[in-house]
């Protein structure tokens, strides 16, 4: 099982400069690539600063001049935000930047904030259906001429230009239910998996739906699927215990963002009072603690040599937490030096 590294620039306070998040976004990237990652991946949000990616492609360009060999993924870009000829150029110039290093995640966006502001009406449902048309029809630019004639989008005879560096340039499909995997998996495309609250046995859920996707299409090359959970590695009980409260803290945040219901100034939501965190059950600390990898590097070993048996070709750490990036890359290299060893 390889690793990769989920990572954004964040941030919950004005006073922090935009420009201090991206030198630590390249940092981080920089530990991941000399420890032996094979992936960092940067996802596409819009007017929040709880993440911030208006266009991952700027952030992968930037690192591509940083790194040398870990390749550079989107985490994703948002299928209905993209017209498919955009998306094909813009991958495309990124995979020339970075010397055929790119992976292309595809997700159907999940936030209504969002959706509001960029397409108003647009639901998941909607959403879904422009991802699938958009893959397809992403391949096809980057195979030659092309002409389209779709639900969502049309255009006469286009080729992407540039073209990819990779004659077949991975891409990646964010599922969740079977439908997704199914999709994913016959047309040739890795998936991508996130549990949430539901912990271990959403992990061997997410799985099964992928074998049974695989087993649906004999005809097609078995794909890669990757695991995208929140790792922390501490170096004490008393640590993990802190970390656990912090990430309690963040899930919080993370609900009430997808509720879409709390004011928002300067693209950064208040903190939840006590009472609405509580209203929150599934994101305790306790919650946390065991739907999340986080604890002493003995603790964590033993949860991903369990990913591992399932199945799992990579898994990335989602490394957005709310916490500083000391904290971030303290438990990085905690990852790295005591984590990583048992998997080489």
């Amino acid at each position: 099982m390889k690793f990769s590294l989920f990572v954004h620039m964040e941030r919950s306070d004005v006073s922090k400069p935009h420009r201090e998040l991206f030198e630590e976004l390249g940092e981080l990237a920089v530990i991941a690539e000399d420890a032996g990652f094979e992936t960092v991946w940067i996802g596409e949000h819009h007017g929040m600063d709880f993440t911030i990616a208006p266009n991952p492609f700027i952030q992968l360009a930037y690192l591509a001049a940083k790194t040398t060999r870990i390749r550079l993924g989107t985490g994703n870009v948002v299928a209905p935000f993209w017209h498919p000829i955009k998306l094909a150029g813009e991958a495309a110039m990124t995979d020339v930047a970075c010397n055929g290093r790119l992976d292309l995640g595809i997700a159907r966006g999940a936030y209504m904030f969002e959706y509001e502001r960029l397409v108003p009406g647009l639901d998941a449902m909607g959403a879904g259906l422009r991802m699938r048309e958009l893959v397809s029809a992403v391949k096809k630019l980057w195979a030659g001429d092309y002409a389209h004639q779709g639900e969502y989008w049309s255009f006469p005879k286009t080729t992407s230009s540039p073209k990819p560096v990779q004659a077949d340039l991975p891409i990646w499909i964010a599922a969740r239910d079977p439908n997704s995997h199914d999709f994913a998996v016959a047309t040739g495309c890795n998936v991508q998996v996130t549990p949430l609250a539901a912990g271990d046995a959403e992990v061997a859920s997410l799985m099964e739906r992928f074998k049974t996707a695989v087993a649906n299409h004999p005809e097609v090359p078995q794909p890669k699927i990757m695991l995208l959970q929140h790792t922390f590695v501490a170096d004490s009980p008393q640590e993990a215990h802190q970390l656990c409260d912090d990430l309690s803290s963040f899930y919080c945040l993370f609900g009430a963002w997808f509720l879409n219901k709390r004011p928002i100034h300067q693209g950064i939501m208040a903190p939840l009072t006590a009472e609405e965190k509580a209203a929150m059950p599934q994101y305790s600390p306790q919650a946390v603690r065991k739907s999340l990898v986080i604890g002493e590097p003995h603790e964590v070993i033993a949860r991903l040599k369990g990913y591992e048996t399932l199945g799992y070709d990579q898994f990335s750490i989602w490394i957005d937490s709310g916490i500083s990036h000391e904290r971030k890359r303290k438990s990085l290299e905690l990852f790295i030096r005591h984590v990583m060893p048992a998997f080489a």
